[in-house]
């Protein structure tokens, strides 16, 4: 199998356990985000082109998932993508301290940008029990998975390098 296709098994499976297992452990409807979380950690290991690459196709597949606005995830996961991508050459590889930590900023930052977008929208809702009752679980759920996401992206980034040096 080829890289890209080992990759995109890796995206399918993190889809399917976000789209159809985690559901059925949310808290209050809120369920960790990997799809936001492999951006992260795979723009941080591959840069810039990559990061940003690999944040409109999973925002796209959110789209798909979620039936909200088409392309709305697809934008905020493309500027996550963007701006940690813009970090990769800042930052140890083998640090995993720091797309973790970042991940909480990355998620604050996504849902912010998705309420000025769904205020922008004509859509009203209360800011402080939204962010009590959505973001906070939110942080929780990618403190809780970020290092196994980053971890897994990783030693198949690592896996999918060797192999194309040889």
């Amino acid at each position: 199998m080829s890289n890209f296709g080992k990759l995109a098994v890796f995206v399918v499976i993190l889809y399917v356990l976000q789209t159809s297992f985690f559901p059925l452990i949310a808290y209050h409807g809120i369920s960790p985000d990997f799809m936001l979380l492999l951006t992260v950690s795979y723009a941080f290991l591959k840069g810039t082109e990559k990061g940003t690459l690999m944040g409109f196709l999973t925002g796209l597949l959110m789209d798909l998932a979620t039936g909200t606005f088409l392309g709305i995830h697809a934008f905020t996961h493309l500027i996550v993508g963007n701006i940690c991508g813009r970090f990769a050459n800042r930052v140890y590889k083998e640090q995993f301290f720091l797309p973790v930590f970042a991940s909480l900023g990355v998620t604050a930052f996504n849902y912010f940008i998705l309420a000025l977008l769904m205020v922008l929208l004509g859509y009203r809702f209360n800011p402080i029990s939204n962010v009590q009752v959505t973001l906070l679980p939110m942080l929780i759920y990618q403190l809780a998975f970020a290092y196994p996401v980053h971890y897994l992206t990783y030693q198949l980034d690592k896996k999918l390098s060797a192999k194309e040096t040889n």
